[in-house]
C-alpha cells in the first residue's frame, strides 16, 4: 500500500523547504523529495576548487532572505541550527578602464561624498533617486512580498495608494515600465554613474533597453546602501541545512536521490506522486511542485494537464545563460582603481551602459559576447571563514547564450559549452586582468560551471538561465508564470507551484514558499468573498485619489474665469 502524507513537495530548493517548515509546524505530515543527492538547488556551497576554499556555487547574496518574513519569524530557530550571517558595510562598486571606480557604501553620506568627488551632477541625481526610493519602496516591497490574489492586491492598494497619492501612483507606474537606461539617464549625468545603476538589471535578464528593468536596480542599489550586503557564514548551504533541520524538528521528512516522474491525478485532483523507482506516494491535502512550468506540465503532469494551460506552459520563456567562474587566490585581487576595493562584496566590471547593451544583444543572438558583464563576488572579504589561507572569488558572467551559434570576436570555434567553456573562461580572466593586473599569478585553482553545468546541477536552470525564467513584463507580476494560472495554482486542484518560476521570481527570497504555505494553511474562503473584499478595498484606496482629483479640478475651475482686460 502507498505511503500517505498530508503534503508532498517536489524539489528541495529553499522555497520548498520553507513551505515544508510551515506545513510541518502546523501538524501536517510533510515529505520533501529531491532528485539530487543533496538539497538546496541553486543555494549550494562546496569546496569547488581545493580543500579549505568554500565557494557558493550559484546564489550568494542573502539580503532578500534576511528581509523576508521567514527570517523575522524563524530567525532564532534557524540560528540555533547554525545559520549566521557575515555582513559587509561596502556592498558594491564599479570599476572602469581608466583606473577609476565608483563605490556604494552602507550609508547615504559616504556614497554621496564619493559621487560628489566624481561629478556633482551625479551626486544630485543620486540624491533624487534616493528620494524616489523613499517614496516608492514601501509600495514596491509590499507588492513584492504579497500574493497576487484579489484579497492581497486589494490590501496592498488599501495600505499604499493613499500614501502615494495621484503623483506617486504615476511615478510608480512609470518606474514599472521603464528600462534601466531610461532610469539611469533620467537621473545620472556620467556614463560611469549610469553603469553603477544599470549593472543590476543584468543580474536578472534586463538588458539596458528592456522595458520593466528599472525597478530591481532601484530597489537593490538603494537597499544595499542602507543595509550593506550579507552572505551566509560558512557557505550558502548553511541556510539549507538550517531549514532541513528545522523542518525535521517538526516531523518533516526529506528524501534525496528520489526523482519524481509523475504527479498522479484522480478525478481532477492531485493525489500523490510516482518516483522513477516505481514507488507511489499519496498526498491527501496537497502536492507542491518546485519546478518550472515546462517541466511540470510536459513531464510530471503529461496527459493530466489541462490542455489550454499546457499550451501556455509551452510558451514559457527562459532568459540568457550564466557561467560561474570560481577562483581560489593566494592573495586579494590587485584592483588598479585602489586596494580598498578588496573590501567590497561585489565589484561590477562592465564597463559602460552601451557595453551592457551589446553584451545582451549578442547573447540573445546566440553569440559569445566580446565583453561580458563580470559580477565579481569577493566572498572571503565578507566572510573570512571561507578560506583558511588565501581568498575566494565568485565570478558570475552575464549574459551568455544557452546554445552557441558563434563568437562575437570570431576567436572561439566550438559550438557547445563543454568544448567552449575553458576558452571562454580564459576570455573572462583576460578581462579581469585588465582591471586587476597580476591577478592571474594569484590563481591557485579554478572551477568553471558553464550554462550546461548549471542545468545539469538543477534542471530548473534551463540553458544556464540562473533566474529560471525570463522576468520581462510579459512574464512578471500578474503574468508570472503566465496569465492562465494565478496565485501559485496550476489548473489542477490540490497542486501548487513554488520557486523562481512563480511570483516574485528569482533570488534567495523564500517568498513563494512562504506564500504557498500560508495559502494552504488559511481557512477556506466563502464563494465570492474575494470579489467583495477587492471591490471594497478598491473603493477605499481610490477615495483619496478621487478627492485629490476633485480638488485639482475645482482649483482649475476657479482659475478659469474671464481674464482681466
Amino acid at each position: 500500500m502507498a505511503d500517505a502524507y498530508d503534503a508532498i513537495l517536489i524539489g528541495a530548493g529553499h522555497n520548498a523547504l520553507v513551505c515544508a517548515v510551515y506545513l510541518s509546524r502546523a501538524g501536517w505530515r510533510t515529505l520533501v523529495l529531491e532528485q539530487a543527492d543533496r538539497p538546496g538547488g541553486a543555494v549550494c556551497s562546496a569546496e569547488a576548487t581545493r580543500p579549505g576554499f568554500i565557494h557558493d556555487l550559484f546564489a550568494t547574496n542573502m539580503n532578500l532572505f534576511l528581509a523576508s518574513p521567514i527570517a523575522r519569524q524563524l530567525g532564532g530557530e534557524l540560528e540555533r541550527h547554525g545559520l549566521h550571517y557575515a555582513q559587509c558595510e561596502h556592498p558594491f562598486a564599479n570599476v572602469f578602464p581608466d583606473g577609476k571606480a565608483l563605490r556604494v557604501h552602507q550609508g547615504t553620506a559616504a556614497t554621496l561624498s564619493e559621487l560628489e568627488r566624481h561629478d556633482s551632477r551625479d551626486a544630485a541625481g543620486w540624491r533624487a533617486l534616493d528620494q524616489l526610493y523613499e517614496r516608492l519602496s514601501p509600495a514596491l516591497f509590499s507588492l513584492y512580498g504579497s500574493r497576487l490574489d484579489a484579497r492581497s492586491l486589494a490590501a496592498v492598494a488599501r495600505e499604499q495608494l493613499p500614501a502615494l497619492g495621484l503623483g506617486g501612483t504615476r511615478e510608480l507606474a512609470r518606474l514599472l515600465v521603464s528600462s534601466t537606461r531610461e532610469l539611469a539617464q533620467d537621473y545620472l549625468h556620467t556614463r560611469e554613474a549610469q553603469a553603477v545603476l544599470a549593472c543590476w538589471g543584468m543580474h536578472l535578464d534586463f538588458g539596458p533597453d528592456v522595458s520593466g528593468g528599472a525597478m530591481f536596480p532601484l530597489l537593490e542599489a538603494f537597499t544595499d546602501m542602507r543595509a550593506g550586503m550579507a552572505v551566509a557564514r560558512g557557505g550558502a548551504s548553511r541556510l539549507i541545512d538550517a531549514l532541513v533541520a528545522l523542518a525535521a524538528d517538526h516531523g518533516a521528512e526529506l528524501r534525496t536521490g528520489a526523482e519524481v516522474v509523475r504527479v498522479t491525478v484522480r478525478a481532477g485532483r492531485a493525489a500523490g506522486v510516482e518516483l522513477a523507482s516505481g514507488e507511489r506516494l499519496e498526498a491527501s491535502r496537497a502536492v507542491v511542485a518546485g519546478v518550472t512550468p515546462p517541466i511540470l506540465y510536459s513531464r510530471l503532469l503529461a496527459d493530466a494537464a489541462p490542455e489550454a494551460i499546457a499550451r501556455a506552459a509551452e510558451r514559457y520563456r527562459y532568459g540568457p545563460g550564466t557561467l560561474m567562474l570560481h577562483l581560489a587566490l593566494s592573495g586579494p585581487p590587485p584592483w588598479s582603481a585602489g586596494t580598498d576595493l578588496g573590501r567590497f562584496a561585489y565589484v561590477h566590471v562592465a564597463p559602460y551602459l552601451d557595453d551592457l547593451a551589446a553584451t545582451y544583444a549578442q547573447a540573445c543572438a546566440g553569440l559569445l559576447p566580446a565583453e561580458p558583464l563580470l559580477v565579481v563576488g569577493q566572498t572571503s572579504a565578507v566572510d573570512p571563514s571561507r578560506a583558511d589561507e588565501g581568498h575566494v572569488l565568485w565570478v558570475q558572467v552575464r549574459a551568455l547564450p544557452a546554445q552557441i551559434a558563434g563568437d562575437a570576436l570570431g576567436e572561439i570555434e566550438p559550438r557547445s559549452w563543454p568544448e567552449a567553456g575553458e576558452r571562454y573562461a580564459e576570455r573572462v580572466l583576460r578581462k579581469l586582468e585588465r582591471y586587476a593586473p597580476g591577478i592571474g599569478e594569484l590563481v591557485l585553482d579554478r572551477a568553471i560551471l558553464t550554462p550546461t553545468d548549471l542545468e545539469r546541477h538543477n534542471p530548473n536552470l534551463v540553458g544556464g538561465d540562473s533566474i529560471a525564467g525570463s522576468m520581462h513584463l510579459r512574464q512578471n507580476f500578474l503574468f508570472r508564470p503566465f496569465p492562465e494560472v494565478r496565485d501559485y495554482e496550476t489548473g489542477v486542484e490540490g497542486l501548487l507551484m513554488v520557486g523562481a518560476g512563480t511570483w516574485p521570481g528569482a533570488g534567495v527570497n523564500a517568498i513563494s514558499g512562504y506564500n504557498v504555505a500560508q495559502k494552504l494553511l488559511a481557512p477556506p474562503r466563502r464563494r465570492g468573498e474575494d470579489v467583495k473584499l477587492a471591490l471594497g478595498a478598491a473603493r477605499a484606496a481610490a477615495a483619496p485619489l478621487a478627492r485629490a482629483a476633485r480638488r485639482r479640478l475645482g482649483s482649475g475651475a476657479r482659475r478659469s474665469g474671464p481674464r482681466p482686460r
